[in-house]
């Protein structure tokens, strides 16, 4: 979409990583944890922005993203699963082996 975040209009980059003052965004707990002061949480909201991402990472984020699912290892899926109570890994596609048989009661 854009090369760098900050060209983003609707994104709130700006404010939390540049100090753009809006009366729109309001700090969040996740964002006021990054320092102690203001230019230590922009430094560090600045940093999380420095790696780009491309190619299958990205493209499993999406995947992900869109069906609702989490990313991660088994362990980390096992833990949110248990914790949230929602299937957070896709299921097979398509009907159960031998569904035909138990509905015909062959």
């Amino acid at each position: 979409m854009v090369d760098d975040p900050s060209e983003y209009a609707w994104s709130s980059y700006r404010i939390n990583a540049l100090g753009k003052m809006s009366g729109l965004c309001t700090p969040h707990p996740e964002y006021l944890r990054l320092g102690k002061t203001q230019n230590e949480r922009m430094e560090n909201y600045r940093a999380l922005f420095s790696c780009y991402v491309e190619g299958e990472l990205l493209e499993d984020i999406r995947l992900s993203t869109n069906k609702g699912m989490a990313i991660g290892h088994d362990r980390f899926k096992d833990e949110i699963e248990k914790l949230t109570g929602r299937r957070l890994r896709p299921q097979k596609v398509g009907r159960p082996v031998g569904w035909r048989k138990e509905k015909d009661g062959v």
